[in-house]
């Protein structure tokens, strides 16, 4: 009976602590379901002129550039300058040996002598020949006195038939030797004219020559720049066979490919006279769009930039990346690449805190001394004052909460 009492007495006990314990515990604290936001980084936006800039890759030519050739078959006697060495206008280049151009210059000055001579002589021959077209002519005249008077005889037989046919022989004769004359007399201008074409062409060989000489010294044509240098001093060089090269300090091109995108932007500015320039990534290079190539492909067209100003060591050939000032556009934002979702859309903060998707149109990109090009964009839309949104959000939609923690104003 005394165990009952106790079991019961501990189960009530129990159960009063229970009931104890369930009336004095503490209430919980009701949770209330809070919307996330993101911390983002925002830009005011600044609609303003702005050029678009474009990247490209060209490569510099020398439109001027010359090369020089060997007027002459001969041995290089001198080469004073080196591959690569800055030359100046009228500077001796290359000298061809005398030796092998002095026989040259003779055999022509000999060409000219003999067609002189020859003409000469024929001036001589044809006023001998009008000297002697008055003999011939009072000979032929007695001849035919002398058949008259042999035929009057004859007819009286006092001279017999042999005499008659000497004398008709003689005035045959005669009248021969005047027509051979005659013919010469007629043949002098014939004559005179091709002697004449004939010392023409001995003078005209002669300049040839003398111009050979000439150029036997190459010399600098400008101030410039010798390279591909192609003999050296004791070569024997053909006619013709090319030297060396020189192109000018000034006048380089750069030739860039254009994407077709491009062109006719580009094509327009230019037909407005609109300069559009392009600065070197590197160095302080700048050129300046002149024209078109006359062909393109589905990549492009050739752009033609000029340098400006100094070459600063540039050379024909090299490839020089540049950027390239497009015409400038007005009302547009330049904004990090990092605000861009997909190619067409930004958001911005509304006034409740939240972002708001604004399609836009790219215009191009801006560099400006930045590390990294910034895109220019423009809407309708977008206006100034607003809070454009510059961190990218993978999970960016419409009405998303947002809390901007400082701007990022270019």
């Amino acid at each position: 009976m005394r165990r009952r009492l106790i079991a019961l007495a501990i189960l009530a006990l129990g159960i009063a602590g229970f009931l104890l314990l369930k009336y004095t515990r503490p209430e919980p604290v009701e949770v209330k379901a809070e919307e996330r936001s993101w911390r983002v980084e925002t830009q005011t936006v600044r609609p303003a002129r702005h050029q678009p800039e474009l990247s490209l890759y060209g490569q510099l030519t020398a439109p001027r550039q010359v090369t020089l050739s060997a007027p002459v078959a001969a041995v290089v006697a001198e080469r004073p300058v080196q591959e690569g060495e800055a030359v100046r206008r009228g500077q001796v280049l290359l000298r061809l040996a005398d030796a092998d151009l002095q026989p040259l210059l003779a055999d022509a000055e000999a060409d000219v002598a003999d067609s002189q001579a020859q003409l000469t002589s024929e001036r001589v021959r044809h006023r001998a020949d009008q000297a002697a077209l008055e003999s011939e002519q009072d000979i032929v005249a007695n001849a035919e006195r002398q058949l008259s008077r042999i035929a009057t005889l004859v007819e009286r037989n006092l001279a017999s038939r042999d005499q008659l046919e000497a004398a008709t022989d003689a005035l045959a004769r005669a009248r021969l030797a005047l027509v051979a004359r005659q013919q010469a007399l007629d043949d002098h201008p014939s004559r005179l004219q091709r002697l004449q074409a004939q010392l023409q062409r001995a003078n005209a060989r002669l300049s040839s020559v003398q111009r050979d000489l000439r150029r036997s010294e190459v010399v600098a044509p400008f101030d410039g720049r010798v390279t591909n240098l192609q003999v050296a001093p004791g070569d024997q060089v053909n006619r013709y066979q090319v030297l060396l090269t020189v192109y000018p300090d000034q006048g380089l091109e750069l030739r860039a490919r254009i994407p077709q995108g491009y062109r006719q932007e580009l094509a327009a500015a230019l037909a407005e006279d609109t300069p559009l320039q392009a600065k070197a990534v590197a160095g302080d290079v700048r050129f300046r769009l002149v024209r078109f190539a006359g062909q393109s492909d589905p990549t492009g067209t050739e752009a033609i930039f000029r340098l400006q100003g100094g070459a600063d060591g540039l050379r024909p050939g090299a490839m020089v990346p540049v950027i390239l000032q497009r015409p400038a556009v007005t009302d547009a934002v330049a904004v990090p690449f990092s605000a861009l979702y997909g190619n067409d859309s930004v958001y911005v903060v509304n006034d409740q805190g939240r972002m708001q998707r604004i399609a836009v149109t790219r215009l191009g990109e801006l560099r400006q001394g930045r590390s990294r090009p910034w895109t220019l964009i423009a809407s309708p839309e977008l206006a100034a004052g607003q809070q454009l949104v510059v961190t990218h959000l993978p999970n960016a939609v419409n009405g998303l909460r947002v809390d901007v923690v400082k701007g990022a104003d270019s």
